[in-house]
C-alpha cells in the first residue's frame, strides 16, 4: 500500500487545514481546522467529515489557531478516540480556544434558533458545544520540540519551532514503509522571524516531502525590528487621536492581542502616544494573556515581553456582556481590542455598528482578511455594509498596518524551503489563489521544477511512490475550486441589496424609486422558473 496524502482543508484557502497521511499501519490526521469567510465555506463546518473519524489512530497538531484546531470537538464527537500530539503551549491555549469556539457557538445558534422560530424555519445545533471542548483536552498529548515521538506504528514525529505564535511547530514525519522509509514536513503557520518574544522558525534539511503554507507568497513586507514596529504603530495611534475619535482594533485573540497590547503599553511608557484607556473586550483574548504571562518567557532573549499584561490603571478587562455593554456610553480618546480579527463574529460587530458611522473614530486593522469577512470588505473600501442584518454607513477612517502579521512573507517563505532542501514533492496549502500561484513562480525561480509543485485542490489525494507522487482521483469535493476562494452568493446578495438601498436613496423623488423598484420586480419575475 503506498502512502496517500490528502488535503481536506486550506486547499485553495487560508482556513480549515486538515491533512489526512494515510501509511501502511495508520492513518493520521495533521491539523482538524474550522472553516472561516464566506458563509458558504464555513458551511462545510456542519457537514460530515469526508472521512470516517473512527479510523483516524493519532491527530498531529501544529498549533491553536481555530483554523487548524477548531473542528477537534466535533472530530471526538464523530467517535476519534485516539491521542493529540502538541506542545505544552498548543496544549494550553487549545484548553481555552476550544472551549470558547463551543461557548460562542451555543449562543449564536440560541439566537439564531429565535430568529427561525419567527420565520418557521427548523431549529439547527451548534457544530459542538463548551462540554465537548472539554471533554477533548482528555485526548491531548504532551510533545516537546526536537525530541522525537513514535505517534503511530511505523510512523515518528518531531516538532520544529515555527515561530508563528505560542507553542507553533513545524512537524516532520518519518513513515516505515515496504519500499523504504520516507519523511514528510509539515510547514504548518511559519513565523517571520526577528520577533522578540518567539524563536525563529526552523526545521530539518533533507525531506522528501514538503508541506507548505502559502498565505503572503504574493507579498513582500518590510523587514523591521521590534522598535521600529512600534514607531509605526504609534504614528497610527497618533493620527487616530488627532481625527478626535476612539480607536477600534480588532484584533485576533491569541498572539496578535497580546503583541499589541505589549506594544501599547510600552508606547504609553516611553510617552510617544497619549494615555488611554484600553479595553480588552474578549473573554478569549484575556484568558489567553494568562497564558502568555505564564508561559512568554522567550529563551533566545531571556525576557518575557508579557509579563506586565494585566488589568490595572490603563488595562481594562471586559469579561461579562454588561460590560461590554457599557461602552456605548464612552466618549472621547479610548482604545478598545475586540475579537475577531476578521471581523466576523464576536464582540467586535457591536462595536462596529456604533462606530463605523463616525466620521472621528478609527479602525484598525491589523491582521490577515479572508476573502468574504467583513474584516476583507472593510479593507476593500466599502461605504455602506450590512452587520448583523442591519445596513451601517462607514464614515469612519479604515486603517491597516501589516507589521504585525505571525506569518512569514514571500522572501521568508522561500528561504525557509530552500534551507529545508526537499529532494521530492513540495506541496503548497493554506493560501487564497493569487498567494498560491505567486509562491510557485518564486520557488520555480529559485530552482525547484515545476513538476515537484502542486497546488492541491479541497479533497484531493496523492500517491505517494518511490519518492514521487501521483493525484489520485479528485472523487467528489464538497466545494468547487472557485467557491473556496472567491466571495459566495451571500456577499454578493448583501452587495446588491446595499446598491439598491443607496440607489432608492439617491432617486429624485417617490416616482423615480418607485420605477425602478418596477423595474427589479419586473426582473424577478422573468428569472423565475415556470409553475
Amino acid at each position: 500500500m503506498p502512502v496517500k496524502l490528502t488535503f481536506h482543508g486550506a486547499a485553495g484557502c487560508v482556513t480549515g487545514f486538515c491533512a489526512r497521511l494515510e501509511t501502511p499501519q495508520a492513518t493520521l490526521l495533521i491539523d482538524c481546522g474550522m472553516f472561516q469567510g464566506s458563509k458558504t465555506l464555513k458551511q462545510l463546518n456542519y457537514g460530515a467529515f469526508p472521512f470516517d473519524p473512527k479510523e483516524i489512530h493519532a491527530v498531529l497538531l501544529t498549533h491553536a489557531h481555530i483554523d487548524h484546531s477548531g473542528l477537534l470537538p466535533k472530530l471526538m464527537k464523530a467517535g476519534f478516540e485516539g491521542p493529540i500530539h502538541a506542545t505544552a503551549g498548543t496544549r494550553d491555549l487549545c484548553a481555552i480556544m476550544l472551549a470558547d469556539a463551543g461557548d460562542i457557538q451555543e449562543s449564536e445558534v440560541a439566537q439564531l434558533n429565535r430568529r427561525n422560530e419567527r420565520r418557521g424555519r427548523d431549529p439547527v445545533e451548534p457544530i459542538y458545544t463548551a462540554r465537548d471542548a472539554h471533554e477533548t483536552m482528555r485526548l491531548f498529548s504532551k510533545v516537546k520540540l526536537y525530541e522525537p515521538v513514535e505517534v503511530a506504528p511505523g510512523v515518528t514525529a518531531t516538532y520544529w519551532s515555527a515561530g508563528h505564535i505560542l507553542g507553533s511547530a513545524s512537524i516532520e514525519i518519518h513513515v516505515e514503509t515496504p519500499e523504504g522509509p520516507t519523511s514528510f514536513l509539515f510547514s504548518g503557520d511559519l513565523g517571520p522571524g526577528g520577533r522578540d518574544y518567539i524563536e525563529d522558525p526552523d526545521g530539518p534539511s533533507g525531506v522528501d516531502h514538503l508541506i507548505l503554507e502559502s498565505t503572503y507568497g504574493d507579498r513582500e513586507r518590510l523587514a523591521i525590528d521590534p522598535a521600529t514596529r512600534r514607531a509605526m504603530l504609534a504614528e497610527e495611534i497618533n493620527a487616530a487621536h488627532e481625527a478626535g475619535g476612539p480607536v477600534l482594533m480588532p484584533a485576533f485573540a491569541v498572539e496578535r492581542t497580546q503583541e499589541l497590547l505589549a506594544d501599547l503599553l510600552q508606547l504609553m511608557d516611553d510617552r510617544q502616544i497619549p494615555e488611554a484607556d484600553i479595553f480588552l473586550d474578549s473573554p478569549l483574548a484575556i484568558e489567553a494573556t494568562e497564558v502568555f504571562r505564564e508561559r512568554g518567557y522567550n529563551r533566545s532573549s531571556g525576557v518575557n515581553p508579557f509579563a506586565g499584561l494585566h488589568a490595572g490603571q490603563r488595562l481594562k478587562f471586559l469579561k461579562e456582556p454588561w460590560e461590554s455593554d457599557q461602552l456605548e456610553r464612552l466618549s472621547g480618546w479610548h482604545i478598545i481590542m475586540a475579537a475577531s480579527g476578521m471581523c466576523d463574529a464576536g464582540r467586535v460587530r457591536k462595536h462596529l455598528k456604533r462606530l463605523l458611522w463616525r466620521r472621528q473614530a478609527t479602525v484598525l486593522i491589523t491582521g490577515y482578511q479572508a476573502v468574504g469577512t467583513l474584516g476583507r470588505i472593510l479593507q476593500g473600501g466599502a461605504r455602506r455594509v450590512r452587520i448583523q442584518g442591519d445596513d451601517v454607513q462607514v464614515r469612519a477612517r479604515i486603517r491597516s498596518l501589516d507589521v504585525y502579521s505571525g506569518h512569514a512573507d514571500a522572501t521568508g517563505l522561500v528561504a525557509w524551503a530552500q534551507a529545508r532542501a526537499p529532494a521530492g514533492q513540495v506541496f503548497l496549502a493554506h493560501g487564497e489563489p493569487e498567494g498560491l500561484a505567486a509562491l510557485r513562480g518564486r520557488l520555480g525561480a529559485a530552482g525547484v521544477a515545476a513538476d515537484r509543485i502542486a497546488t492541491p485542490e479541497l479533497d484531493e489525494s496523492y500517491l505517494i511512490t518511490d519518492g514521487a507522487s501521483a493525484a489520485a482521483p479528485l472523487g467528489a469535493p464538497r466545494l468547487r475550486p472557485q467557491a473556496v476562494s472567491t466571495p459566495d452568493w451571500h456577499n454578493l446578495r448583501s452587495q446588491l441589496l446595499l446598491e439598491l438601498d443607496q440607489r432608492l436613496e439617491s432617486a429624485g423623488d417617490d416616482a423615480a424609486r418607485e420605477r425602478i423598484l418596477a423595474r427589479a420586480r419586473a426582473l424577478l419575475e422573468e428569472l423565475a422558473p415556470a409553475a
